[in-house]
Formats: structure tokens, sequence, C-alpha cells
């Protein structure tokens, strides 16, 4: 054998060697637990988790007092829930219920069950009516009853808000764990005071027994007056953050984050009725509240 074939034989055992070596590797990584070709692609994805907080809800029962029955909205001292902020059907206001389903699927799938004149006392009850509904969505606004008493010390004490919206939380939950709670801050009573004490009617329809607590003597700006408003003030601020501590506690639950209190209702947003309560436009401005925070991403 010449010199040359040798070196040729050599060459192809070391081509071989290598192929081999390759080989086993391959084979070497699919014993080790390693994924195959193709293995990657062929895997099913993992589902992603349904979100806690469904931005569309399929129904709205609405609970509360006579903000949301619409109070002297359309006339003097009338509820008129066609415009109420929750539930009402008008097309000057876009309810949430509207925005939400659609005129048709408001018509149909939305329920007020809300009482002028109803306390935080009262929600408990309200919200018992509510889930027979069996509603996806319970929108929430009370609490300016409790603080607009005929006097500062007829206001509901704060444990007693607190207890009371509780009871009303686990009424809810032990009948509909899986509904979710729009729940409104209770508005600036004392900027609606400021506002509505330009309007000597408005003055004279609060003599009627609108929150006297609050309204009571509109003109004094004494120091009585002005510590008696100031209480009331806190009380209403006091009510507000029970009910962001209280729906923090429930994962289905949002607040306005103090929307509605930290809103300027101006003269346009007040009834020209009693300059008190929201007009349609107030009507329509706390339905974009709420709608806004219902449909906000989150968990």
């Amino acid at each position: 054998m010449t010199q040359a074939t040798r070196r040729r034989g050599r060459r192809a055992r070391a081509v071989l060697a290598a192929v081999a070596a390759v080989a086993f590797g391959v084979a070497g990584c699919d014993t080790g637990g390693g994924e195959k070709p193709g293995a990657a692609a062929s895997r099913t994805p993992s589902p992603r988790p349904t979100p806690l907080w469904d931005t569309r809800p399929d129904s709205v029962a609405a609970v509360g007092d006579s903000i949301t029955r619409g109070f002297d909205a359309c006339a003097v001292l009338t509820d008129c829930p066609e415009v109420s902020w929750a539930t009402g059907d008008s097309e000057q206001i876009d309810s949430l219920a509207v925005r939400l389903l659609g005129r048709a699927g408001a018509a149909g799938r939305s329920w007020n069950h809300a009482v002028t004149g109803a306390r935080m006392e009262d929600l408990p009850a309200q919200m018992a009516r509510a889930v027979k509904r069996g509603p996806e969505l319970v929108a929430v606004m009370v609490g300016a009853n409790d603080a607009c008493r005929v006097s500062v010390a007829a206001m509901t004490p704060v444990e007693e808000f607190r207890a009371d919206f509780e009871a009303a939380m686990r009424t809810l939950r032990e009948a509909l764990p899986k509904t979710q709670v729009y729940v409104a801050s209770v508005p600036d009573l004392k900027r609606l005071w400021s506002q509505g004490r330009t309007s000597a009617l408005g003055k004279q329809i609060w003599k009627l027994g609108i929150c006297p607590s609050m309204l009571g003597d509109p003109d004094a700006t004494d120091a009585a007056a002005t510590e008696r408003r100031a209480t009331v003030q806190q009380r209403v601020e006091d009510y507000n953050e029970v009910l962001r501590e209280v729906c923090a506690k429930d994962r289905r639950c949002r607040t306005d984050g103090g929307e509605v209190y930290a809103y300027r209702f101006g003269t346009a947003q007040l009834s020209r009725w009693d300059w008190f309560h929201p007009s349609v436009d107030g009507q329509a401005e706390l339905a974009e509240i709420a709608y806004r925070t219902v449909t906000a991403p989150g968990p």
C-alpha cells in the first residue's frame, strides 16, 4: 500500500468517526430528556386566565337613593327614573346600563331598586331584591341621606354606616358570589350648598326639608353655621372612606376612586327645581364616571 493510499484511509476513518459522534450526540439529547425537533411547535399553549373583572357585564341592577331615581331631574319633587345615571333609557343620559348593554338590552336586563329617601340601613333590603334578578353587575350610590338629616346629631354614625354596608355586601355574596359591584362615592354636599345658595328659588325649596343639616339657614356664615357644615362635610368623607375600605375587601368590587365626590357640580349639573339633586346633565356626568370605572382594564 502506498503512503498516499494510507493517508486517504486515515481521512476516511476520521470523517466516519466525526459523523458517528454527531449522531451519538443527537441521540444522547433525546435520551437525556431534551425535546425532539418540532416538539415546541406542536405543544398546546396554556389558556390565558379569565380576568377577574368583566368589563362587559350582561345585566345591571341599581340600588341607592333619590339620585339613582332621578329625583327632581324632570319635574319638581318627583322621581324621574328614565334619566337615572344607572338604568335610565333617555337618550339624553346614555346611562350605565345603556352603554354596557345597548338600549334594547338595557330595557330587558337592567333594574332600578333605588328608593328616594333611602339611607345605608335600607341597602341590605334593596340588595335582597336585586339579587333575585341575578345581575352580573350591581351599581350602588347611597349615603347622602345619612348625612342629610334634620341635625348634625341625627346623622348616621360611621360604624353603623359600615355595618349596614357590610351586611348588604354579605346579602349579595351569599346569593351571587361572582356578581360585580360598582360603588359611587357620596357627593360633596358642601359644594352643592355653595352652588345652590345662589338661587332664591332653590333656597325656598330647601325649606321643604332637603338636607337640613347642610342646607338649613343657607345664608348664615357665622361660626356655628360654618362648624355645622364642616361637620357634615367630614361625615361625608368618613362615609366615603368606609365605602372604599369595605369594597377593597371584595375582589369583585370597584369604587369610583372618589370621582363623584370630587366632581365640581355647577349650576348646569343641578336640578333647576331644588339646586341640589343632579339635573339631566348631572345624571349624564354620573353615568360617564360609572362607565369609565366599570370598563377600565383590571385583574
